[in-house]
């Protein structure tokens, strides 16, 4: 079957014909045209004359020629038609597959079969389905969790007010406390949302010469009283002059940010290790930390938003996991990189920012 009307399978049957049809137009032309012509010439040379030397050439050589277009064209036309369903059926498939991602089935896939543009274009296709199903799944996880995060200090304040208004608590100062402690943690997590949403519409960063080394120094200071109280050791180990460019007050945060969430995981008696060296091409900060560690199937996602490695465990924590999120964004908007390895009871969070 050729395929409908207009389709690529008839355009490359028709094509085929046409083709096909020339060259045997110009073969039959040639044969009984020219050929026909001599063929008298040199029978008039031996004393026949010409209508009886164009009657002995119709008979001898025209038939063979007709019956042979006539087989030829019909072998054009049906391998046309082979071809032409053989090249239409990917091309439909990638068709159907791209209706079922349309309409919300993101785990539609094509074949990778025929010739090799049509394998390349199916390779291409099933990478952006799989980049649209997993963008899918962030993206449910996002609401589910940023739902969550919303709801928590949401319902502890309702609580509390509740009980105020019904004469079940005392206003006394550790209520309003609480009440205060959970009205920030909805101030930050509001002000996360924001720096992501500033990033979403194509903020970029103020990318000027720094002192990366002082920028390290000082997130150190501001997060070493953190560190103490949490029983742990802060070294630091950068370069007296460390030249990169960034935005100084993003990078402060992605400092700060690599730093709180390290001194959270860390158990007490444990260290927390920043370092900085300068490399060819640009400048490589990494803060290390002892403890668990991170699963290997974990830390291909702990810079998506609202990913925690384990949730129960971070929400206790206090984490809203968005600030691994922030980090990335905020490193790629300068034109640097962000990563993160675990093993042996440590885990390594790094990122590089050009060389001024």
């Amino acid at each position: 079957m050729i395929g409908r009307p207009g389709g690529i399978a008839t355009r490359i049957a028709l094509a085929a014909l046409v083709v096909a049809g020339l060259a045997i137009a110009i073969l039959a032309v040639g044969v009984l045209l020219v050929g026909g012509q001599s063929f008298a010439e040199l029978m008039a040379e031996h004393g026949t004359d010409t209508q009886s030397s164009r009657d002995m050439f119709i008979d001898s050589v025209g038939w063979v020629v007709l019956v042979t277009v006539i087989v030829a064209t019909a072998v054009a036309v049906i391998f046309a038609m082979i071809l032409g369903a053989r090249l239409a059926r990917p091309l439909r498939d990638i068709g159907r597959a791209a209706r079922q991602i349309s309409e919300g089935d993101y785990a539609a896939r094509i074949p990778r079969e025929g010739p090799e543009e049509i394998v390349s274009l199916a390779d291409s296709f099933n990478q952006m389905a799989a980049a649209l199903e997993e963008q899918e799944r962030m993206r449910r996880e996002f609401i589910a969790n940023a739902a969550h995060e919303l709801r928590t200090p949401l319902t502890n304040l309702q609580g509390y007010l509740e009980a105020l208004r019904d004469g079940v608590i005392e206003p006394d100062r550790a209520t309003f406390e609480s009440l205060l402690e959970e009205a920030e943690r909805l101030v930050r997590l509001s002000r996360s949302l924001d720096t992501l949403a500033a990033g979403d519409a194509g903020v970029t960063a103020t990318v000027v010469d720094l002192d990366l080394a002082s920028t390290i120094r000082a997130a150190v200071d501001l997060a070493r009283p953190a560190s103490l109280v949490a029983g742990l050791e802060l070294t630091i180990e950068v370069p007296e002059d460390l030249p990169a460019r960034g935005d100084p007050d993003q990078v402060a945060q992605v400092v700060g940010n690599l730093l709180q969430n390290a001194i959270r995981y860390t158990p007490p008696g444990g260290t927390v290790a920043v370092r900085a060296e300068r490399r060819p091409a640009d400048v490589l900060v990494s803060v290390t930390n002892t403890g668990e560690g991170i699963p290997s199937d974990d830390l291909p996602h702990v810079f998506e938003r609202f990913y925690r490695v384990e949730k129960s465990r971070d929400r206790a924590r206090g984490g809203a996991g968005i600030g691994l999120a922030i980090v990335r964004q905020l490193v790629e908007a300068a034109g640097g990189a962000v990563g993160a390895e675990s093993r042996d009871g440590q885990t390594r969070f790094w990122f590089s920012l050009p060389a001024a």
